[in-house]
This record gives structure tokens, sequence and C-alpha cells, in this order.
């Protein structure tokens, strides 16, 4: 769907805005179904006015992936603007303006912003690149051929003259937009492939830049909330006596589920909610146990799933296999953990309500906000933020409906900050899941059946749900019954990864099984099929190379003939980590290999293991094709990134329950890499002409199983349950 997509991608024009020349691009809709036509919408806007000043009315966030850089490189490319020209204002929400064209609607994540805006973003300054030198043509009165755009000027070649955008921004837009402008040729480009610094950088290190916590307004007041325990729970009673006689709180909140008090700052608030006796209806999961969990999970598993793949007859080959390796791989709950823990500002009136914060989903942001105050949705004003840490989190707006309630009973704003505690506690987390993983070998110990039974929740059916109900109306509609099915039946997400493996594995079946945990709802987290499933999927890989006493990079290459592009990455990461060089005693290489999000990655992991069973890890190598890359910078502290997530994730991520309660409760017990532990990160990147893939979620996916299986290469021990934690502690003495 997404290379359709880019292929029918067209602009279309507006008119003059302010005395400015306003452009749009617009992309079909997802789901178009059936050839219509009707279903193009705008879904982003540049403005130039009359200063020259040149505008990107931003549809995507910024949470620290870079995007407020590599956009405006890529409309500054073919605009023929230097990229300090381009200044950037916050899109409001409209997913018919705004929708991402891979998704259908208006957000910022799954590692799509520059892979699904590369060709529109550029259309869209090459439009107005086209238009503007007609302009200064007419003027001139010359061929529009002589005319060239440079800087932000547009220059007749034979005489030299110049004008400036904004003295041509009225007449251009009086002008028919081409349909089909034409785009610079990639040799000719000098931004894109370039490294540009950061242009949200300096305001973040002067500590001027505003994000959803720091928004300050005249007379608002300050509140923070307790939710209860246990997830389905609700408030019983509260006795706040105590809570109002601290100075500086003005009022105590009830909900269903929670209570929150509001005071004149975050201390008096903390102070207040620390004095609440809160008696709370625990509900039917009052005595739920991480255990309970995992035992419904592997009876679940035992049965057959919803066909994600199956090609050849897996089970045929299985049974004529000369060998058979068979595994069982456990992933906990993993806890989002933003820097910036979540908040939102809120101001209902009866007139109106306006919402402050930092949101990777405006549209849904603003429908909640409309459903609960019982306002017309164009009543709701959302004013976005840079965000402190999304990895998904912000992708939710269960903590913005909160804050809506709250305000409801507020007179003024309100800015609801909630505590770490309550954030680690309260999250939406990344599934726990349960994985059957078999293989049928031949003589030579390659596969020729491969079978993947993956076992979690769905975070798809929830979404779509909740936030999706009119597609699956539309869908319906149009007679896409079987569509709708496969969207109920099948979550494309919890397989991704796992359903289209790179190695040539001819007789594969990979199923999928919906388990619910009691109460629980999981949510996207940095990507969530692949962050799964490249662990199973590699370190699996990593037991069959073992199994017949291969080298592990060795075996996949073998496997990689059909797959250039993951063979390219893999022999590279190999090369430039060293493969096959000793290490010192306690210590071992592991390799993985993904393809996801569009883009291919290989990683090299070196790791020490202390006779403590303490897991160091030395050094990442890493092996990029992102195809185009727009700047090589941020692909690089992206790929950072998501190591050291991956990292922490590995070693020691989870989330546990006891007694229907989260055991969890700050950084002290959700441990994240410190920056003394983090390891000497190499990224190499692959030049290519491919499309750009996704680059924020990838080597979070990649870092775990090259981790587990340096483990592996050091110890001998198979970890197929994480976190790694204390699996490698020796037993204490028997006294």
């Amino acid at each position: 769907m997404a290379r359709a997509l880019s292929r029918r991608t067209f602009l279309q024009a507006g008119a003059a805005v302010g005395g400015g020349l306003l452009l749009g691009f617009t992309l079909p809709a997802r789901g178009r179904g059936r050839g219509r036509a009707d279903r193009f919408a705008p879904n982003a806007f540049i403005r130039i006015d009359r200063d020259g000043r040149v505008t990107l009315i931003m549809h995507k966030v910024e949470m620290g992936q870079g995007t407020y850089t590599s956009m405006p490189m890529l409309l500054a490319e073919e605009l023929e603007v230097d990229l300090a020209q381009v200044r950037l204002e916050h899109a409001p929400p409209d997913d018919a303006l705004y929708a991402e064209p891979l998704f259908g609607v208006q957000e910022t994540g799954g590692s799509t912003s520059v892979r699904g805006n590369f060709e529109p973003l550029r259309r869209a300054g090459a439009a107005a690149r086209t238009l503007l030198v007609a302009a200064a043509a007419q003027t001139w009165q010359v061929a529009a051929t002589s005319c060239r755009a440079e800087r932000g000027e547009v220059i007749h070649g034979p005489t030299g003259r110049r004008l400036g955008y904004g003295a041509l921004v009225d007449k251009a837009a009086t002008l028919p937009v081409p349909p089909t402008p034409p785009l610079k040729d990639p040799k000719d480009w000098t931004l894109i492939g370039t490294p540009a610094k950061r242009l949200d950088s300096p305001d973040k290190v002067n500590g001027t830049a505003l994000f959803g916590i720091d928004v300050r307004l005249p007379g608002m007041k300050v509140a923070t909330l307790a939710a209860c325990p246990v997830f389905g729970g609700k408030l019983a009673s509260v006795d706040d006596a105590k809570a109002r006689a601290v100075p500086g709180v003005q009022q105590v909140v009830r909900l269903d589920d929670a209570v929150a008090v509001v005071a004149d700052h975050m201390w008096a608030a903390k102070q207040g909610l620390a004095a609440l006796a809160i008696r709370w209806d625990e509900g039917p999961n009052a005595r739920l146990d991480t255990a309970d969990i995992v035992q419904q999970l592997a009876a679940a598993s035992q049965r057959s799933g919803v066909v994600a793949r199956n090609a050849g007859d897996a089970a045929r080959a299985m049974a004529g296999a000369a060998r058979k390796v068979e595994a069982i791989y456990e992933q906990p709950f993993l806890a989002h953990a933003t820097m910036e823990p979540v908040n939102c500002t809120v101001h209902v009136r009866p007139d109106g309500c306006d919402i402050w914060v930092g949101t990777q989903v405006p549209t849904f942001t603003r429908t909640a906000a409309a459903q609960l105050t019982g306002l017309p949705r164009d009543r709701v004003q959302v004013h976005n933020h840079l965000l402190g840490g999304g990895f998904g989190r912000r992708l939710e707006v269960d903590f913005v409906r909160r804050a809506v309630r709250i305000a409801m009973q507020v007179t003024g704003p309100v800015k609801v900050v909630w505590t770490r505690e309550e954030d680690i506690q309260q999250d939406m987390y990344r599934p726990y899941y349960y994985d059957r993983i078999a293989a049928g070998l031949d003589e030579r110990g390659r596969p020729v059946a491969w079978t993947h039974r993956v076992t979690g929740s769905s975070i798809m059916a929830r979404v779509t749900r909740e936030l999706f109900p009119k597609t699956l109306r539309v869908m319906r509609a149009a007679g896409l019954h079987q569509l709708v099915a496969m969207v109920k039946g099948l979550d494309v997400d919890a397989v991704e990864g796992a359903a289209e493996p790179p190695y040539t594995l001819p007789n594969i079946r990979v199923e999928y099984v919906r388990q619910e945990p009691p109460g629980i709802a999981t949510a996207f987290w940095r990507g969530v099929g692949p962050t799964h499933n490249i662990f199973v999927v590699e370190s699996f890989i990593d037991e069959l190379a073992a199994a017949t006493r291969q080298d592990p990079f060795q075996y996949r290459r073998a496997l990689l003939d059909q797959a250039p592009r993951a063979k390219a990455v893999l022999e590279l990461a190999a090369l430039q980590a060293g493969w096959g060089r000793p290490l010192a005693p306690g210590s071992g290489r592991g390799i993985s290999l993904l393809h996801a999000f569009g883009s291919y990655l290989a990683q090299v992991a070196e790791v020490s293991v202390s006779k403590q069973g303490e897991v160091r890890v030395a050094r990442v190598v890493c092996a990029v094709d992102c195809g185009i890359v727009v700047n090589p910078d941020t692909v690089k502290a992206q790929i950072e990134s998501g190591v050291i997530f991956g990292i922490s994730a590995v070693l020691w991520g989870e989330i546990t329950f006891k007694d229907g309660r989260v055991e969890q409760h700050n950084f002290n017990d959700y441990r994240v890499l410190r920056i003394n532990q983090a390891p000497v990160i190499e990224v190499h990147l692959v030049k290519s002409t491919e499309a750009p893939g996704g680059i924020g979620e990838p080597g979070t996916s990649a870092v775990m199983p090259a981790v587990a299986n340096a483990i592996f290469a050091a110890t001998g021990k198979r970890i197929r349950k994480l976190p790694v934690k204390d699996q490698l502690r020796e037993p204490a003495p028997t006294p």
C-alpha cells in the first residue's frame, strides 16, 4: 500500500492567504477501496509570506527523533532555500488536511515521518519553486527556462536580475499549479544526504524549548492524581480532610477510578495527595499475578491461531526433516518510562475547551475531549508541544481523558502532571508475548520447515475498536468484508518481523493467537511486533546455528541469497565488528539481522559476563540500509538512541504484577541504562538509492537478540526469556 500511495502522489495548490502563497500536497487516503477517487485529501501545507519567510505547517511532532530538521530539509531542497529560512508551525488537528499517508490519520509514529512524506514534501517544494519561477518570468517577460531559483530568489540567467520569493508570492498565487512539478535530480541535491545540525537543539540547550510540562497560563492550577492501583478497580471512598489542610491545596476531585488534588503548585498537590485516605474497590483483578497471565498465555499457545503466512507445506516438511529444533520464548510487559512523565493542561469553558499537551495524535486528542465535554469538535483547540519522549505512550489519550474530566470540575486552566510512580504503574504496556517456534533441518542443517506461533494481546484490535470505528464502517460499506475479518482476527502488527523473515525458508507457517491479559490495556512501545519478533527469530536462528555447529554469521549468510540488501548489511556489520577475532575470556559476540519498517539493519554486540553474572555491553556495531538518507546525523543518533533503549529492555526491563498491582515504581526498580554503562556504538550507513525506510525503531528491535546471542557466545547459556537480569547469577551455596 505504501508503494502504491507513493506512485500516486499528486499536488494541489490553494489561493493566496494573507498576502502569501499557500501550497498543500495531497495523498490518497488509506483504504480508498475499489479505486474510488473521492478519498484524496490534503495532508500538509507550506506558506511563503511577502517577507520571503517560508513556513512548514508541521503535521508531525518532535519527540527527539529529528523530524523538525529532516522534514524541513525535504522542503528546502526542492524549494531552493537555506534550511535556516524555514520556520515551523504546529499543524492544528485535522485528519482531512494532515493525515499520515501510511496510516490515514494525523499521527507521528511507526517510523513513518520521512518514509511517508519523502516524496510529498519534495513535490510541495517543487510546486512552489515552479510557480515562483513562472511568476518571475512573467514579471520580466522572459522565458521561464531562462530563470532559476537559488537561495530564496529567482535569477534571470542572461541578465542577472533577481527577485526574492517574497516579492513574487502574490503573482505566483494566481498561476495554475503544474500537475507534475519536476523534481531535482538526486545528483543535484545540496541538502538531502548531508549532515545538518538539529534545528531544535539550541532552544533545548538554553532552556527556552517548550514541552507540554512547561505550560504556564494565567490563573493556572496544578493537579496530580492517584488511580486505582488495580486495573479495572474503582474509587470506593476518600477522606480528604487532611489534604485540604495542606497549604496551597485548592480542591479534591473525585473520578470513577481515580482521585486528584488540585493546588497552587505541584509540591502542594503531591503533599495533598499523600495526605488522602483512599479506599479502593479493587474489582475482579485484585489477586492477579504475572504467573497467572503467563499460564493463560501458555494454555492459549496450544491452540491453532489465525494464519499470518502459509507458504509450502510446513507440517509435511517438518515430518520429513532430518532433525527438529523447537523452543519457547517469553517476553515481559514493558513500560515506556519517558523522561517527561505524561501531563496535560486543560481549560474547559461553556463555549470551548483548550488543551496544551505533547501528543502524537492531535485529532484523537480533540475527539476525546469533545466526547467528554459534549462540545463540537471545532470548539476544542489542541496546542501541541515538544514531547520529552514518546515511544508510543503519547499515541494514547487515556491521560488526556483524565485531565479533561478533572478540568471539567475546576474553574480556570489546570495542568495535570502524573508522578513518576503513577506514570510507570498506570502505563499502557508493551504486551507480554509467549512464542512457540520450531524448525525442521536437512542434512546440511538448513531449515526446510519453519513454524512460529505468536501468542499475546492485540493492540490493533483495541486501537481499531476505540479509535477507528469509522474506518471499520467505511470498509464494510465498501464491501471489504474479508479485509474487515482480517483486521478483526489477525493483528498484523503482532506478527511483523515474524511473518516475513528475510531468510530462505521454503516451507513456513506463522500463526497469531490473541490472548488478552485480564484488565491490562496494552500499547505500542517503540514498535511492537518487531521488538519481540526479531528477538525470537534472530535468537532461534542462532539456536539453529549452534545446534548444527555452524558459525552464526555464516549460517545466516547462507540463507540470504534471495535478500541481497539483508546480506549486505549482515556482511558489513560482521566486517566492521571484526567478526571471528578472539575476545577475552568471559566475553562474546552476538549478531542479529532485521528487515522491518522498510529498512535493513544488522548489529553485532560485544558483551562480557562477570563471575557474578553481571552483563556489560561493551560495543555495538550497526550496519544500516534505510534507503535514501536525508540527514545521516539523525539516522546515527536514532540508532544510538534505539540501542540504548533496547539494551535497557533486554537486560532489565519488565513490568510484573502481584496481587493485581504493578510491582515497579520508579527508575530504581524499572532500571534503564546509565551513562557510565553505555557501550561504544558504531553506525555504518549503506549508500542506497532505494526509497527511504523508517529508522526510529529498528535499532531497539535488533540490539535485543544481538545482546542475547552474545551472552550465549560468552557463557553457553541460551536466553529464551527476557529480561536477562538475574538469569546468569550463580545460585547461593547450600548451607
